[in-house]
């Protein structure tokens, strides 16, 4: 698996790359390939979520230079921005299995953290990835001719402020958590992450193309 680091796109930006890959990667044109990049301020409401999961109004985030963005990933609602590794895989389905696909992509993010000694599982019937109770991933995935684009969010060491603003993933009573949080202020760089992220992943996700 080919992997990119983009640096900072603007979504709608980031969705425009997504969906030249997905057509090209459709096509045979280019192999499968991770596109690794942050997004500056952005809420993304999934297509079947609830704009009630919202707690402030779209103009007050105007007002502070936030996107809100409704798109057509699984999943409800959740902040992207600075300090959060986010992980588009634009991966041919030769052996389509949405489920276990999703459950790769998680234990590939579970792997990285327990790399970095951050300890995170999943919970049952709740899609991502979790520490101590608290969401330190998001997934929320889209197919489009068997080829996966949208993908995962991971908080290395982001504002967790920003997720007070939304009932996190529409989980009423749900926290988020960081990286730097579970290791008391000390994360580890963007560039290590990156890394790691790739390597679990090209490894996870290796069943999909047999």
């Amino acid at each position: 698996m080919n992997t990119v680091w983009l640096g900072e796109v603007e979504y709608r930006r980031a969705l425009d790359l997504q969906l030249d890959h997905v057509a090209r990667r459709a096509e045979g044109a280019i192999g499968d390939t991770l596109l690794l990049l942050t997004h500056p301020h952005v809420y993304t409401l999934g297509r079947t979520g609830d704009p009630a999961n919202l707690l402030v109004s779209e103009e007050a985030l105007a007002l502070e230079g936030i996107g809100f963005e409704r798109v057509s990933r699984g999943g409800d609602i959740t902040w992207h921005g600075p300090g959060q590794l986010v992980g588009y895989p634009i991966v041919h389905m030769a052996r389509p299995d949405l489920h276990r696909y999703i459950r790769s992509l998680e234990a590939a993010l579970i792997e990285t953290l327990a790399s970095f000694g951050v300890g995170a599982e999943r919970i049952e019937g709740l899609t991502g990835v979790w520490s101590a109770g608290d969401k330190i991933a998001s997934i929320g995935v889209g197919v489009k001719r068997w080829v996966t684009y949208h993908g995962f969010a991971l908080n290395v060491n982001p504002d967790l402020s920003h997720f007070r603003k939304i009932h996190l993933c529409g989980l009423k009573g749900r926290e988020a958590t960081s990286m730097a949080e579970r290791l008391d202020g000390f994360a580890p760089s963007m560039e290590a992450v990156q890394e790691r992220v790739a390597d679990s992943c090209a490894e996870r996700l290796a069943w999909v193309a047999e």
